[in-house]
């Protein structure tokens, strides 16, 4: 008997040590939850469900654009020196602010509300079910109190839904079911083989812009006039596809390979035909922003706000390149080729269905270049390894420039654009990228990543 009240003694003993063992404090728990990482693994998800989805280019580009605000605002009340962008985006009001003398984890109301927009935009929703099951139980892991878990939680969710109500007033339900009128008039766009698809987002010009003031505001030069009488300029742009195609090297058929981004390529043998699903060119460039924000070792403030002007520099590139394309209505060089020079040409990629100048590639490339050229600097070199999960190898680069480059040049090696439409489109990128900074960020938020 004596034996057994000394042991009923020692485990309570035991259980109140337990009980006393102090928990995690709101500077550990935070500081544990604020590990970039867990921001790009929730960026990584999305561009997963984006991929399984297959959104074209610009619609995947305001999912990112809108997933990340929220991110971003939903961060902003535990990072000083950080400002809502409520004012600066057009016609973006505040969100609600948290509530005041309460705890929270703002790195997972962050977390929180990316996700749940994230999830209201896309079609393939349980995708997130399993994600998001796991993802969350690492909160409770680090020493996240359950109630500062809750109502970190519902932080999120309650900026998450001011984001879809911003979301819902950008004219994209009203741009929906537009079909472009094809005219067939000489040197204008038609469909191309081999799923002669009719012509993407003819509306998007009508989209809410992000930063820039109309959809026109960096309107290129006019193209390249057409006129294919030999030794005219467009008679010369077009050559020069079909020249280089003849004459390509392996090198430039792996960059245009890496470059492609299609985010359906239609694929036919014989008589079998399928569908092959790739990133998009916008999920490319926040894969490079992950990239060199993991090299620099970027805290998670600096981390969200590097996707976040990036994913708004992507989404003001499509619209002002879009703006463009169906202005000037070119025609693309396969049709050009085969009915002037080569009726058996084709080019090295599959052509996208969507007027030809300018170049998507090229505007939208430049300007998410010049967004993480001014945030982490100049001759950043980095290893771009992201797509190689989906079989477009591993590039090395000098600078975000000199990728960007590439990538508009890729275009002309794919045989899909003239020249001009990249050169061009590469100048209307950089200053969509530059007005994004300037527009919003303060000097101390510029370059603040560690070198």
């Amino acid at each position: 008997m004596k034996n057994r009240i000394l042991w009923v003694l020692f485990l309570g003993s035991l259980w109140s040590f337990a009980g006393c063992q102090p928990k995690a404090t709101p500077d550990e728990y935070n500081a544990k939850a604020a590990e970039p990482e867990r921001y790009h693994q929730c960026v990584k998800q999305l561009t997963d469900v984006i991929i399984h989805d297959i959104f074209s280019p610009p619609v995947a580009s305001r999912i990112y654009g809108y997933a990340n605000l929220a991110g971003y605002e939903a961060m902003v009340p535990g990072q000083p020196g950080y400002e809502s962008l409520a004012g600066k985006l057009r016609k973006f009001t505040a969100p609600p602010k948290p509530e005041p003398g309460q705890e929270y984890c703002f790195p997972l109301a962050s977390a929180r509300a990316f996700l749940t927009v994230g999830r209201n935009l896309t079609f393939s929703g349980d995708m997130f079910d399993g994600f998001e099951k796991n993802f969350y139980e690492q909160y409770k892991a680090i020493g996240v109190p359950e109630e500062v878990i809750e109502r970190s939680m519902a932080y999120g969710e309650a900026v998450a839904k001011h984001i879809m109500e911003f979301a819902g007033k950008d004219s994209y339900k009203q741009t929906r079911g537009f079909k472009h009128t094809v005219t067939n008039a000489e040197g204008t766009w038609v469909p191309t083989p081999p799923a002669y698809m009719e012509a993407a987002e003819p509306k998007w010009m009508q989209i809410r812009c992000w930063v820039m003031d109309t959809c026109s505001q960096f309107i290129p030069p006019p193209a390249v006039p057409y006129n294919m009488t030999k030794g005219s300029p467009f008679y010369k742009l077009a050559d020069e596809v079909y020249q280089m195609s003849l004459r390509q090297t392996e090198e430039e058929r792996k960059i245009a390979f890496f470059w492609d981004d299609n985010a359906f390529v239609m694929n036919v043998a014989g008589h079998v035909s399928y569908a092959s699903k790739k990133m998009t060119p916008g999920g490319h460039w926040l894969a490079i922003a992950a990239t060199v924000s993991r090299q620099q070792k970027a805290n998670f403030a600096q981390t969200v706000q590097a996707y976040t002007l990036t994913s708004f520099a992507l989404a003001d590139g499509f619209i002002s390149c879009w703006d463009e394309k169906y202005r000037s209505n070119r025609i693309r060089p396969e049709t050009v080729i085969n009915k002037f020079i080569d009726p058996k040409w084709t080019p090295y990629l599959q052509t996208p269905p969507f007027p030809e100048y300018t170049s998507g590639h090229s505007v939208i490339s430049a300007a998410a270049a010049e967004v993480l050229t001014i945030l982490y600097g100049d001759n950043i070199a980095f290893t771009d390894s992201t797509e190689n999960p989906y079989g477009h190898g591993v590039r090395s680069f000098k600078s975000f420039r000199e990728a960007a480059l590439e990538a508009s040049y890729s275009r002309l090696y794919g045989g899909i654009h003239f020249r001009d439409a990249l050169e061009l489109g590469n100048i209307q990128g950089r200053k969509v990228g530059e007005y994004v900074v300037e527009k919003l960020t303060s000097k101390k938020e510029v370059a603040v990543a560690p070198r």
